[in-house]
């Protein structure tokens, strides 16, 4: 078996949590984060099957709102 001289990049990861964890971390229900992603309110991620709130996403839409500055 040959090795390969080329190096291991890891695929970058995106900052994502799922629903339950934001649920308790933003003190929201699963099901209101649930409709909020459906909506289109919260960024999505999809992993597989899973759907996951892009933490990284949505903090940079947060902080570049008209209402931050």
């Amino acid at each position: 078996m040959e090795t390969s001289n080329t190096p291991h990049v890891p695929a970058p990861q995106v900052p994502a949590m799922t629903v339950e964890r934001f649920s308790e971390l933003t003190g929201l229900s699963p099901d209101t984060v649930r409709g909020q992603l459906n909506q289109g309110n919260l960024p999505l991620i999809k992993i597989g099957r899973r759907r996951l709130v892009n933490v990284a996403l949505f903090t940079a839409e947060c902080l570049n709102s008209e209402d931050w500055h």
